[in-house]
């Protein structure tokens, strides 16, 4: 199956159907996070090659966007399919391309698999309507507007690092059943585990031209592709500070962006401290905390912060460290930098008087589960996400101080609140500055249908399966005027 994409160890780019080398034979080495081991190497795009890859999507995605929605959603699952099939054989290389556990790896990419089956079937529920002038006023009673939904046209998707697979399919499901086509920009790391997501749609019978990929350093091609004049939206997902530059350079491209976050778990008196530690622990350190919707912050009441604390320290205690192939849930972060600024946040807070539970203990780019009591708003650790395994407990006095605090970050992608009282969830939910609350769950993407949308500093947009199809589609409206 993935023959096509590799040749002596270097993944080749999509290209109008055919899967092709860098002119330049300029390549970029993709090393496991986990020994520095060589999984790969990808080739680096330069801009003239790039140009290829979008005249080829803005020339060949009208042939997908004239295909019925059946035949686009048949395409949809059998891609599904073949995504199912090789699981294992995906998830072996992403587990290992970015240092994600094995079994976590695995469930990636059955998950996008489903992802991509209920995309396919929500396409088919997406209809347009047929509007009567007279409802309006009499004046216009002989008018009937048939409105359609018409694809954008070229999506530039660029994916993140830490789901290079789900991530990368939720952006080009919905363009594909909303007849777009796809100018895909894989990360840099997780390049490799995303190239095997493309060839499976080409595979289930995907155009030529329709996906195009294109690999390389974003320093040389980003803001090329960013600012090209045929692409016609931006859908990303990573850091804020990248998001804010496309924003800025980007123009009148309507984009979709989904931001860092600096999720708050906030924690009353009346909770079950067994299931809420559960629940905090499960999403602060789940791939290392390496994810937008991460747990970040812990903001208790204090009358409960000294029982809470010690139900988290036993089951930090319990979670497994090292590879990811042996089942560990804290394994190596993407790089030595990303350990070396969490291991700053942490530094700083200790400094300030934060108090150590367990962790501050690094190999590299291996950081043990880190926990922090008595945090104090004058912390980096408070506002800054670390995207790490470090979790920060602040202790609060009040429901009010609680959402202050929740509020005051520049960040707005989830909350959660642990309590029984639901008067005070929905009170403390309807008062949050954030895209969705979790109420006696850690915060999570999904279910793929429910809204997904950051504010403020988080995001712009909202995805989520129905959205995210709409969001690449616009309204087309004919209208009649009878005699």
């Amino acid at each position: 199956m993935f023959s096509d994409i590799i040749k002596n160890g270097e993944y080749k780019n999509l290209v109008n159907g055919k899967w092709v080398e860098s002119s330049s034979k300029e390549l970029i080495s993709i090393s496991s996070p986990v020994d520095g081991s060589l999984v790969g190497k990808v080739q680096a795009m330069s801009m003239e090659e790039a140009d290829i890859a979008i005249h080829g999507v803005k020339t060949s995605y009208r042939v997908w966007a004239e295909k019925s929605i059946s035949e686009r959603a048949a395409v949809l699952h059998k891609t599904a399919d073949i995504l199912e099939e090789y699981s294992k054989q995906i998830g072996k290389i992403l587990a290992w391309e970015i240092a994600k556990e094995y079994g976590s790896a695995v469930t990636e990419v059955t998950r996008t698999a489903e992802f991509i089956r209920f995309t396919a079937e929500q396409g088919k529920r997406m209809q347009g309507e047929t509007l009567y002038g007279d409802s309006f006023d009499e004046k216009a009673k002989n008018k009937i507007s048939i409105v359609t939904r018409e694809p954008l046209g070229v999506i530039l998707a660029i994916a993140p690092f830490n789901y290079p697979v789900n991530l990368s399919a939720s952006k080009i499901a919905p363009a594909l059943m909303a007849g777009n086509g796809v100018l895909f920009k894989p990360p840099t790391q997780g390049a490799i585990s995303a190239l095997h997501l493309i060839r499976a749609f080409q595979m289930a019978g995907v155009p030529d031209g329709v996906i195009n990929t294109v690999t390389g350093r974003g320093s040389i091609i980003g803001d090329y592709l960013i600012t090209h004049k045929d692409v016609d939206m931006i859908n990303f997902t990573g850091s804020t500070e990248v998001g804010k530059h496309i924003a800025k350079i980007a123009g009148m491209m309507p984009i979709i962006m989904e931001l860092g976050g600096k999720d708050a778990a906030i924690v009353l008196e009346d909770v079950d401290l067994e299931d809420t530690a559960e629940n905090i622990v499960k999403g602060a350190f789940s791939y290392s905390g390496q994810r937008c919707t991460a747990v970040k912050r812990v903001l208790v009441m204090d009358e409960i912060a000294d029982s809470l604390v010690g139900k988290i320290k036993e089951r930090v205690e319990k979670l497994k460290v090292g590879n990811p192939m042996d089942g560990a849930t804290i394994t190596p972060l993407i790089d030595d930098r990303a350990a070396e600024f969490v291991q700053e946040l942490i530094d700083d807070a200790i400094t300030k008087g934060a108090i150590l539970i367990l962790g501050n203990k690094r190999e590299k780019n291996l950081l043990y589960p880190t926990v922090l009591d008595q945090v104090k708003i004058d912390m980096r650790i408070a506002w800054e996400e670390p995207f790490g395994p470090v979790l920060p407990v602040i202790r609060v006095k009040s429901i009010e101080e609680a959402i202050s605090i929740a509020n005051r970050s520049e960040y707005g992608l989830q909350s959660s609140v642990f309590t029984k009282n639901i008067d005070k969830a929905f009170y403390i939910a309807r008062k949050l500055e954030v895209g969705t609350v979790q109420i006696n769950n850690k915060t999570e993407r999904g279910p793929d249908h429910f809204p997904f949308l950051g504010v403020k500093s988080s995001g712009m947009g909202t995805q989520g399966i129905k959205y995210s199809i709409e969001a690449m589609s616009r309204p087309k409206a004919i209208v009649i005027n009878l005699k």
